[in-house]
C-alpha cells in the first residue's frame, strides 16, 4: 500500500486515542471544551466508519504495518469486510451513547467522555489487529475503559454489579494470557494468518497440548462472548449500568463473538488440517444452551433493563449457534443478524431510560402481581365518571415512545417486517434447504429454538409494554429532550435501512461469511509470497 490514505486503516483507532487522552488532561472542568472533543471525535469515526465499508467492499484484503514491518514481527492491523462491518457498529453506538449522555448523564460521574473514547479505542482495535497478543491488548484497554463506564453515576447496585463484573472478565483475560502463552509456546507466532499456516504442520504430539491452548483462549472469548454457562454476569451488570453505558457496553459480548469467527474459522476451518472443525460441536450446543437460558431470563424478567440484558444472552446464543453449523450462507445471515440486533439492543436500552422516568420504583412488580392476583380492589370502587371512563389518554411523547418500543419488540423478536425476521430467515433458509435431501435433526433443532426464542421475546415484550403503558404509567408525563431521542431515531432508522437494503447488505454479509469460511485470500494478504513483494 502507498500514499497517505493508506492510513485510515489506523485512523478509528488513533482518533479516539488522541480525543480521550485530550480530555482527560482537560478532566471535567472544561465541560464545553470535553464536548466538543467528544463530538469532533465520534462524527469522525462515522465518517471513517462508512469509508472503510466502501474499502473493504471489494475482494482484496487491505493491510497497515505498523512501521512497516513484515507481519510475522510486527504489529499489522487488516482491514476486511467483517471487520469494517463491525468498527461501523462500534461508532454508530458510540455517537448514540455520547449524544444521549449530553442531556444529564455526563454530569452523573467523572471522565465519562474520556472512558467512551478509550473504549472506543479498545472495540476499534480488538477489531483491526491481525495477531492474538494485540488483540490481548485491546482488549484488556476495552474492559478498563468498560470498568468506569460500568460504574458510572455510584450506587449500591450499580457497584454490587459492576464489582462482579470486573472480577469475571479479570478471570476471563487471566485465561486469555495463559492461552496465548500455550499458543505462542507451541507454534512459535502469535499472528493469526502465520498461525493458520502452521496448523497444518504441527507435530501430531505437539497438536493436543496447541488445540488444548486454543481451548483455553476459547473459553476466554466465550466468556465474554457470555454464552452459558459463562453469562451469568451480563443481565445484571447491563441492568444496573447507566442507560449510555448499557448502550455501549451491549456491543462487548459481540467482541466475544468476532473473536470466535475470526480465530476459529481461521484456525479450525476446512484448511484446519488434522484439527478442522474442532470444538464445532460444542459451539453449536452452547449457543442452544444460552438461547434456552435467555428465553427463559426474557420470560422471567419483572425488570426492562433486566429484559434487555436478556435480549443480549439470545442474539449472543443465535450467533454462536450459527457459527458451530460451519455453512458459510449460514454464518452471512448471522452477520446480517448481528448487524441489526447490535442497533435494536442498543436503541433498546436507551429507550427504556425515557419511558422509565416518572415511574414508581419496583413498578414493573407491582403490575405483574396485579396481573396474577388481581388488584384487591373491588372493581365497583370509585366515582361513576372513573367507572365509566374507557382507556387513558396518550400524549404525542408516550405515543411515540409507544412506536419506538414496537420497532424494538419487532426488532428482537425477528417479527415481519423488519430485519430481525429477514436475519432470521437468512440463516434457516440454507439449514433447511440442503439440496434436495431432508433436513438434519440438529437443523430442526435450530429451526425451532430461533422461533421458541421470538416467541418468548414477544411473550416478554408485549408483557413489558402493557405493563409500562396502561397498568404503571408514569405518576407524571414524561419530558424527553431531543439529545434524548434523537440517539433512538438514529438507530432505529438504521434498522429500518437495513430492512429496506436487506439486499445489499445481505450481499456484503454473505461476502464477509465466505471469506471467512475460506481465508486463503486473507492468508496472503496478510504474509504475501516473496514474489507478491517486489
Amino acid at each position: 500500500m502507498t500514499g497517505w490514505t493508506d492510513h485510515v486503516v489506523i485512523a478509528p483507532i488513533v482518533v479516539p486515542m488522541l480525543a480521550g487522552a485530550a480530555m482527560t488532561l482537560t478532566g471535567d472542568r472544561r465541560r464545553r471544551l470535553t464536548v466538543a472533543l467528544g463530538l469532533v471525535s465520534t462524527l469522525l469515526l462515522i465518517g471513517l466508519s462508512v469509508s472503510l465499508l466502501v474499502v473493504a467492499d471489494r475482494p482484496e484484503v487491505r493491510i497497515y504495518r505498523l512501521g512497516d514491518w513484515p507481519a510475522s514481527f510486527g504489529i499489522v492491523l487488516v482491514l476486511d469486510r467483517l471487520s469494517a462491518m463491525m468498527v461501523a457498529l462500534a461508532s454508530v453506538l458510540g455517537f448514540a451513547a455520547f449524544v444521549f449522555s449530553l442531556a444529564r448523564w455526563h454530569r452523573a460521574g467523572a471522565l465519562f467522555h474520556p472512558m467512551l473514547q478509550f473504549q472506543l479505542m479498545g472495540l476499534n482495535g480488538a477489531f483491526l489487529t491481525g495477531d492474538l497478543f494485540n488483540l490481548f491488548v485491546f482488549f484488556e484497554v476495552m474492559l478498563a475503559a468498560s470498568y468506569g463506564l460500568a460504574l458510572h453515576g455510584s450506587g449500591t447496585a450499580r457497584v454490587r454489579a459492576g464489582l462482579q463484573y470486573i472480577v469475571i472478565n479479570l478471570l476471563a483475560s487471566l485465561l486469555f494470557l495463559i492461552g496465548v502463552s500455550v499458543v505462542y509456546g507451541i507454534a512459535g507466532t502469535l499472528n493469526m494468518a502465520d498461525l493458520a499456516l502452521r496448523m497444518q504442520d504441527v507435530a501430531p504430539e505437539d497438536r493436543a497440548l496447541l488445540e488444548a491452548g486454543l481451548a483455553v483462549l476459547g473459553i476466554a472469548f466465550l466468556t465474554k462472548a457470555a454464552m452459558w454457562p459463562l453469562g451469568f454476569w451480563l443481565t445484571g451488570t447491563y441492568a444496573a449500568a447507566c442507560a449510555p453505558a448499557a448502550a455501549i457496553l451491549s456491543i462487548l459480548s459481540k467482541v466475544g463473538i468476532y473473536a470466535v469467527l475470526r480465530v476459529w474459522l481461521l484456525l479450525f476451518g476446512y484448511e484446519g488440517g488434522a484439527s478442522a472443525g474442532f470444538g464445532a460441536t460444542w459451539l453449536t450446543l452452547g449457543g442452544l444452551a444460552t438461547i434456552a437460558f435467555g428465553s427463559i431470563a426474557v420470560l422471567a424478567s419483572q425488570n426492562l433493563a433486566r429484559l434487555a440484558g436478556a435480549s443480549v444472552l439470545v442474539s449472543s446464543g443465535t450467533l454462536l449457534t450459527a457459527v458451530g453449523m460451519e455453512k458459510a450462507a449460514v454464518t452471512g445471515g448471522a452477520l446480517f443478524y448481528l448487524a441489526g440486533s447490535v442497533l435494536a439492543i442498543g436503541a433498546f436500552f436507551l429507550l427504556i431510560e425515557l419511558f422509565e422516568r416518572g415511574r414508581d420504583i419496583g413498578a414493573d412488580v407491582l403490575a405483574v402481581t396485579r396481573a396474577a392476583f388481581g388488584s384487591g380492589e373491588d372493581e365497583e370502587d370509585g366515582e361513576p365518571g372513573e367507572r365509566d371512563a374507557i382507556g387513558v389518554p396518550i400524549p404525542a411523547t408516550v405515543a411515540t415512545l409507544g412506536i419506538s418500543f414496537m420497532a424494538c419488540a419487532l426488532l428482537l423478536a425477528g417479527l415481519p417486517p423488519l430485519s430481525g425476521f429477514l436475519a432470521k430467515f437468512a440463516m434457516l433458509s440454507p439449514l433447511l434447504a440442503s439440496g434436495g435431501a431432508a433436513p438434519s435433526a440438529l437443523a430442526w433443532v435450530v429451526t425451532a429454538a430461533l422461533i421458541l426464542s421470538g416467541l418468548a421475546t414477544v411473550l416478554a415484550m408485549v408483557r413489558a409494554g402493557m405493563d409500562a403503558f396502561w397498568a404503571a404509567p408514569a405518576a407524571t408525563p414524561q419530558r424527553v429532550s431531543v439529545l434524548e431521542f434523537l440517539p433512538v431515531a438514529l438507530l432505529l432508522a438504521l434498522c429500518v435501512g437495513l430492512t429496506v437494503g436487506a439486499g445489499p447488505a445481505l450481499d456484503y454479509t454473505t461476502a464477509a461469511a465466505e471469506a471467512l469460511h475460506a481465508p486463503a485470500d486473507y492468508i496472503r494478504a496478510v504474509l504475501p509470497a516473496p514474489e507478491d513483494e517486489r
